[in-house]
């Protein structure tokens, strides 16, 4: 059986979603991952011991701190935080911080949605990934 993949103009679907976290799409290897912070907001810092993931910003300000270092981020800026870095984003703008994250090894379940940074911390232990992909 062949497979179709993902295919789709990123930039619309980023700036189009308002949800804390939508996984798009999972691979065996690669996430694709969809993330709104409102005004003020952050993920929290977190560090991924075995995979390393790459942000993409679309729209908004903000700040991604790696191992303590901050990093201004606007429009059309990428960020890669390498396995074992302790890191955080935060929008330090007026408008939501609108970017997407591709995660390698996959980190959530698959086609998971928290429309809000509670019900993502309220899922955490639930949504780790599962080893199930897209197709």
């Amino acid at each position: 059986m062949s497979k179709k993949g993902y295919c789709a103009d990123i930039e619309e679907a980023t700036i189009a979603n308002n949800d804390f976290r939508r996984v798009l799409y999972t691979g065996e290897h690669l996430q694709l991952v969809l993330m709104s912070l409102a005004p003020g907001e952050e993920i929290g810092e977190e560090t991924h011991e075995d995979r390393d993931q790459f942000f993409r910003f679309e729209e908004g300000e903000g700040v991604v701190v790696i191992d303590g270092v901050e990093n201004e981020v606007e429009d059309d800026f990428a960020v890669i935080v390498p396995a074992g870095a302790c890191h955080n984003v935060k929008n330090t703008g007026e408008e939501p911080l609108q970017f997407y994250t591709l995660y390698g090894p996959p980190e959530h379940k698959d086609k998971v949605v928290h429309k809000t940074k509670e019900q993502a911390e309220a899922d955490h232990d639930n949504d780790e990934w599962d080893g199930k992909t897209t197709e």
